[in-house]
């Protein structure tokens, strides 16, 4: 079986600012001619980008001598276009592979990419032949990679060897990219030593080691300290003094890249899995619960997004990405801010459960009950003496308040951010404040929130206005937080967490100093605050992320989004429908008539006239399994079980509606989640 190709269209060169991981040298498509070329269109913000980067891996280095991989980086947000920045992000997610530096988007402009990730794919003649986005891909690439090696080296036009990577230095350092940090009983740190796979434990110095946990290979294993693995993990969170014992650790983490939670017990550094199954969660997929000893979980049997308050066995459910954990008393469990499928999960190691608390698994901003609320990759949490939850949600670089009731039901209200595509640092009320990609949040002890504005280098405080705590069950619903937004500290290199430390002054006066782990610098560093805990009030300026506004005509038009099985597969079909495609827009009124759920892979849309820009909102799944061969009886083998894949992206569309032609055929929009 051949997959279908795209017209024999010439790959366009590569352009950019510089390349990384290459020695200082150029590359250009005639260095690559001979190898099979797969560019990955990424910007290390997105969590999506990072699972392909983590589902590449493999296929890499089993094809090194006739794959050439080239990530071009093509950012979303302002600081991610900085080269510093990119460096150290190539370093921290272990990019093995030519990166190229495409702060102009000039390379994505020329590959007509339109989301992040994209995958092209480009035949040993130049020749591009196939164009995928989201995730999802690894094996119908495998499959592509192996069909043209063969025909290619038939051809002779196949060159095996060595390609343009060439590994930078290694680095060295107490910490590397650490992501979080808690205080343990006693005073000592414990941090998630992300870039060494492992948990540091710190005297209260904040720079000395007392010991590791973790071997400081990337893997998923249990165990002592020296040979349990962990996979990039990030969040940390005590576990509350009366179930330690029962329960038997001490500390949960968030292992991010392994999708999984683990359960530290500090006496011995021993580590468990206590959630997860090690595979990640694909939205819409099958087989996202286990079935172990009869128990079942839903979308086993369906591919719609599970429904908030869906509980599960712990061991038995895929997670995705998980980046951060904090207890709440109100809800007997912890909270999980699911990055990977922009939720919130409450896991219950006592009662052995894991609940899905709020999310539609759609990235966005929108507030209200915690079933209908959307997400963009949650990544911070801390609960305050209110016992509400707060959230950075990075993103849609926002803080967000979720207000928990007994039984699971939540309320979720923004306090900062304006969505997907606008960003900055601005102070002053929280309506009109932006940050930047934010990845940490605490509390401070007057219940003002401080947020670790990561790609601003910034400590950003938010003082709610007073009266405005709102419960679940207020009419609350499309109300935002009111409140100011002052800064506390600058300069800092990426911030990912905050630990608020409150001690006593020179007067004996309350003195609180904030622990700010800075990812970027490999260290922890202290920062005092006045008594007042007041801040300065500063403007950076506004920002919208940069991207090529598409122009559509006013009225109806087409949008198509191409999928086709990879080599040696076929359509899911035997679980309900195969594919789904959700359409909404920024602003509604953009759309006229084609938004909502539908199972073809095509929707006529009408576009409004009275709107001029906005944005298309195009969410596309489709699932495929592994053709079963047939047996001597000319039926399937009943031997073989078929793997099912599943393809899935996010697009938002930045559009500009023009006035109509001449009349003719109605315009399209192409959106290929494989072509």
């Amino acid at each position: 079986m051949t997959t279908e190709r795209l017209p024999r269209v010439r790959a366009s060169e590569l352009v950019g600012r510089g390349w990384l991981n290459t020695g200082g040298r150029d590359v250009t498509l005639a260095d690559l001619r001979g190898k099979v070329v797969v560019l990955d269109f990424w910007t290390f913000c997105c969590v999506n980008c990072l699972h392909v980067l983590d589902e590449l891996r493999e296929l890499e280095e089993a094809h090194r001598d006739v794959l050439v991989i080239v990530g071009v980086h093509s950012p979303k947000f302002e600081h991610e276009a900085d080269p510093a920045a990119l460096a150290a992000a190539v370093e921290r997610y272990e990019v093995h592979h030519p990166v190229l530096d495409d702060p102009e988007l000039v390379t994505w402009s020329a590959y007509a990419a339109r989301a992040w990730p994209t995958l092209v794919v480009v035949d040993p003649e130049g020749y591009v032949v196939a164009q995928m986005a989201g995730e999802g891909h690894a094996s119908a690439i495998g499959a592509l990679v192996e069909e043209l090696v063969a025909e290619h080296d038939a051809k002779g036009t196949l060159h095996r060897g060595d390609g343009p990577y060439v590994p930078p230095a290694p680095s060295s350092g107490t910490l590397r990219f650490p992501a979080k940090a808690i205080e343990l009983p006693g005073g000592n740190l414990l941090v998630a030593d992300a870039g060494h796979h492992a948990l540091a434990e710190l005297l209260p110095d904040g720079e000395t080691l007392v010991r590791r946990i973790g071997s400081g290979e990337r893997g998923l294993a249990d165990g002592g300290p020296h040979d349990a693995r962990f996979a990039e993990p990030n969040g940390l969170c005590l576990v509350p003094v009366e179930l330690r014992s029962w329960l038997e650790y001490d500390v949960v983490v968030a292992d991010t890249a392994n999708h999984v939670l683990r359960g530290v017990r500090l006496a011995d550094g021993h580590v468990t899995t206590v959630a997860g199954t090690g595979e990640q969660f694909m939205v819409g997929g099958v087989e996202n619960v286990v079935l172990r000893e009869g128990r079942r979980g839903a979308d086993v049997t369906g591919r719609g997004p599970a429904e908030a308050g869906g509980q599960y066995a712990p061991l038995d459910v895929r997670l995705s990405s998980p980046w951060d954990v904090a207890w709440s008393q109100d809800l007997a469990a912890f909270v999980v801010a699911m990055a990977g499928n922009h939720t919130l999960w409450a896991f219950d190691g006592e009662q052995g459960s894991m609940t899905h608390l709020a999310g539609t698994m759609n990235e966005g901003l929108e507030d209200g009950p915690g079933a209908s609320a959307w997400f963009a990759q949650p990544s911070g949490l801390a609960v305050g003496a209110d016992r509400a939850i707060w959230v950075a949600d990075s993103e849609t670089s926002a803080l967000r308040r979720v207000t928990p009731a007994p039984g699971g039901v939540v309320e979720v209200r923004t306090a900062v951010g304006q969505g997907l595509f606008d960003f900055g640092h601005r102070d002053g009320p929280a309506e009109q404040a932006l940050m930047q990609h934010p990845l940490g949040v605490a509390t401070l002890p007057d219940g003002s929130v401080v947020v670790a504005d990561t790609y601003d280098g910034a400590l950003r405080r938010f003082a709610p206005a007073a009266g405005d705590a709102g419960s679940v069950g207020d009419d609350t619903s499309g109300t935002r937080l009111a409140g100011e937004v002052t800064t506390l500290a600058t300069g800092l290199a990426e911030p990912s967490g905050v630990v608020v430390q409150v001690g006593e002054g020179p007067g004996g006066e309350p003195q609180v100093h904030l622990l700010v782990v800075e990812s970027a610098a490999h260290r922890l560093t202290r920062v005092a605050l006045p008594a007042s805990l007041a801040g300065e009030v500063l403007d950076g300026g506004a920002h919208r992320t940069q991207r090529p506004v598409t122009d559509i005509e006013a009225g109806p038009l087409w949008l198509d989004v191409p999928f086709v099985p990879a080599p040696g597969q076929k359509l899911d079909d035997r679980f309900g429908p195969s594919t789904e495609l959700r359409v909404s827009a920024t602003p509604p009124e953009l759309l006229l008539s084609g938004e909502g759920v539908g199972v073809e892979l095509g929707r006529d849309l009408v576009i409004n006239p009275e709107v001029r820009e906005g944005v298309l909102h195009v969410t596309a799944r489709a699932a495929s399994c592994d053709v079963v061969p047939l047996g001597p009886d000319g039926e399937p083998d009943p031997e073989v079980f078929p793997a099912c894949h599943l393809a899935q992206q996010d697009w938002g569309v930045p559009v500009r509606v023009v006035d109509r032609g001449e009349p003719g055929d109605v315009p399209s929009l192409t959106l290929p989640l494989r072509g």
